[in-house]
């Protein structure tokens, strides 16, 4: 079972995240996110990242120079986009770097999940997240909303992927048992307030998803 915590901030929650078991940890450099760190702190704790652990940088519709320049920095294992990025665009930056690019989507219906498949050949994993909130659409993700996991039954996946949105550790195991994902993302569900990570929260959360 594979666990990304997401939205780390600090040696302490990726030393705890790693303890308990997760497998990705995720740094965020998107200036609207309440979990956004610069480039000089994501290098910093990328460099703290224990063996065994990799490490995510999440941007969102960063233009091509700003993403490159990210990369260059912060040398994440995976770099994930979260926003509007074209197939075109992912395949560039994974030829590039020659680095693993993830895709997230907010999922509003099945044929969200049909045009994923476009990707295929083009990115390393996808990402199923809830769509953005009507009242932040300039935030895509990390608001602790989830979208019908129901879409997933019997959906036929071109493109290795992963559960996120709304999770948190009383839902995991019950979402893992109902889609089967192979990877599950959490932010907001192990934090005690808005961009804070709570250590017990997160070592509950990856206890009730290896356990699933």
């Amino acid at each position: 079972m594979l666990i990304k915590i997401c939205g780390l901030t600090s040696p302490d929650t990726i030393a705890a995240a790693a303890d308990a078991g997760a497998s990705h940890i995720g740094l965020m450099h998107f200036e609207k996110s309440v979990r956004h760190i610069g480039l000089e702190t994501a290098t910093e704790l990328r460099a703290s990242v224990p063996s065994g652990v990799k490490s995510v940088l999440l941007l969102v519709n960063a233009a091509p120079d700003a993403a490159e320049r990210a990369i260059k920095a912060v040398q994440p294992d995976i770099v994930q986009f979260h926003g509007a990025e074209t197939p075109e665009y992912t395949a560039s930056i994974r030829a590039k770097f020659d680095i693993e690019v993830w895709r997230a989507m907010g999922v509003r219906s099945i044929e969200t999940l049909n045009d994923a498949a476009q990707f295929k050949g083009k990115a390393d994993r996808l990402l199923y997240d809830a769509p953005p909130l009507d009242a932040r659409p300039d935030v895509p993700g990390g608001t602790g909303a989830k979208f019908d996991w129901s879409l997933l039954k019997g959906h036929e996946h071109r493109v290795p992927w992963g559960l996120a949105g709304g999770l948190n550790p009383d839902n995991v195991a019950g979402a893992i048992r109902a889609t089967n994902a192979p990877l599950v993302d959490v932010s907001s569900g192990v934090e005690s307030a808005p961009g804070v990570k709570d250590v017990d929260r997160i070592a509950a959360f990856c206890k009730a998803a290896l356990n699933a």
